[in-house]
C-alpha cells in the first residue's frame, strides 16, 4: 500500500507542467527502536528544553531559532521569519539542466525519493518528460526546498516513475585525492587473473537479501524470547573465529590460490 505523500507540488520543464507528489524511497520505521526508561519505576523518561541560565523548562511557544552573532549573542528568527523566505523551489521542481545519466558520481547522491503524478490529468505530461529522459539517457538537474534548505536534486527516470535524489553540496564531499594519493599503484599483474577468477566464482545476481541486518534480526529474536518468558533467556555468545597468522608477511598468490581452491570445493560439495 502506498504511503502518504511526503511532499506535493509541480514538475516543470519549460512550458510543460504537471502536479506531482513525492515519497521517501527508503525507511527505517521497521528498525528496532528503544525508549529510555527509569529502571526503578519502568516509566518512560521525557526530555525537555531547559534555559541554560535559569535552569527552568522552556514552553513550546517560547522556542525560537537563534543564529550566533557572538558569544551569548544571538539573532532570533521565528517560524514566521523562516516561512517568509518564499522560494519558488518550495512547491516547484523546475528542470533547468540535463546531464548524462552516468556522469554524476555516487558520492554526491544523498537520499532517494519516489516522484509520481498527483492526478490523472498530469499523467501524460509526466510520462513525456520521463520517456524523453529515458530515450536520451540523461537525468534532470533542479532544486527543491527540503527541510527548510534548498537542495540540488537529480531526477532519474525509473520504470514508470522518476527517482528524485537529493544531492550533497560540493563542500560536503571530501576530495578523494587527499586519501588515495599515497596508495601504491604498482600491483602485481600476475595476481589480477586469480582475483578475476575469485570474482567470477562469487558473482551472483543482486538480491536485497545481500544487505540484511543480522543485528536487527538478533534483536528481534531476543525481544520475542523475552515476550515469551518472564526471565531473560540465556544466550551463549559465539566467539568470532580469528584467522591464524604466521608472521606479518602474507603471500598474496598463495592466499588467492587457497581461496579459489576452497571456493571450488564448496561448489562441488553443494
Amino acid at each position: 500500500m502506498a504511503l502518504r505523500p511526503y511532499w506535493k507540488g509541480y514538475l516543470k520543464l519549460s512550458l510543460v507542467t504537471c502536479p506531482v507528489n513525492m515519497t521517501p524511497a527508503t525507511s527505517e520505521s521497521e528498525k528496532v527502536r528503544f525508549h529510555t526508561l527509569n529502571r526503578e519505576t519502568g516509566n518512560r523518561v521525557v526530555s525537555q528544553y531547559v534555559d541554560s541560565v535559569t535552569g527552568k523548562p522552556v514552553r513550546d511557544e517560547n522556542e525560537a531559532k537563534g543564529y550566533a552573532r557572538g558569544e551569548n549573542d544571538y539573532v532570533i528568527l521565528t517560524d514566521d521569519d523562516l516561512d517568509a523566505v518564499a522560494l519558488d523551489t518550495v512547491k516547484t521542481i523546475d528542470i533547468q539542466k540535463f546531464a548524462p545519466a552516468d556522469s554524476i558520481e555516487w558520492v554526491y547522491l544523498e537520499k532517494p525519493h519516489y516522484l509520481m503524478p498527483d492526478d490523472a490529468v498530469g499523467n501524460e505530461a509526466f510520462a513525456v518528460i520521463r520517456d524523453a529522459m529515458k530515450a536520451d539517457r540523461v537525468v534532470g538537474i533542479s532544486k527543491l526546498v527540503i527541510g527548510r534548505r534548498e537542495r540540488a536534486v537529480v531526477l532519474e527516470p525509473r520504470d514508470e516513475g522518476i527517482v528524485l535524489w537529493s544531492l550533497r553540496f560540493g563542500d560536503e564531499v571530501r576530495p578523494e585525492q587527499n586519501y588515495f594519493e599515497d596508495i601504491d599503484d604498482d600491483g602485481d599483474p600476475n595476481l589480477v587473473p586469480l582475483v578475476q577468477q575469485l570474482i567470477n566464482k562469487k558473482t551472483v545476481r543482486w538480491s536485497p537479501d545481500m544487505v540484511s541486518d543480522p543485528i536487527q534480526e538478533a534483536l528481534l529474536k531476543i525481544i520475542a524470547d523475552k515476550k515469551k518468558a518472564m526471565k531473560p533467556s540465556k544466550k551463549s555468545k559465539a566467539k568470532a573465529e580469528q584467522p591464524e597468522t604466521k608472521g606479518n608477511v602474507i603471500n598474496i598468490m598463495d592466499a588467492l590460490k587457497k581461496s579459489l581452491a576452497a571456493e571450488m570445493k564448496t561448489r562441488k560439495a553443494g
